[in-house]
């Protein structure tokens, strides 16, 4: 399981990241060609949501690491599911459908975690 766990973890937080740290510092025209919902959300949300994923990924990779708090890795993950739910919801509202392929995959992604990081607790 700890194998599997840190496969996963590895995976979402690069994914996690990178696209957080896009959030956080690229201006809303830059981000506008990758993602198209930018204009929907006020650009504090939208820099919440890029802190959010970055505490995501760190939060799966540095407690279980340093053993400090591991158990904030099942958190972590937890809160993944959560923006991915949220994620999918602005799509569909969007009528981009056919979009939330991604997002599910991160979801399920991170579901896996919730249960793999049961491990650290």
């Amino acid at each position: 399981m700890h194998i599997a766990y840190w496969i996963v973890a590895a995976l979402l937080a690069l994914v996690y990241l990178y696209s957080g740290g896009l959030k956080v510092l690229r201006s809303r025209d830059q981000l506008r060609p990758m993602m198209g919902w930018v204009d929907t959300v006020p650009l504090p949300l939208l820099r919440t949501i890029g802190v959010l994923e970055v505490l995501g990924a760190v939060g799966l990779i540095l407690p279980p690491l340093t053993g400090i708090l591991p158990g904030l890795a099942l958190a972590a993950a937890a809160g993944l599911v959560l923006v991915q739910i949220g994620g999918i919801a602005l799509h569909l509202s969007r009528g981009e459908a056919r979009l939330i392929g991604f997002n599910i995959v991160l979801l399920v992604l991170a579901a896996v975690a919730v249960w793999l990081a049961t491990v650290w607790v």
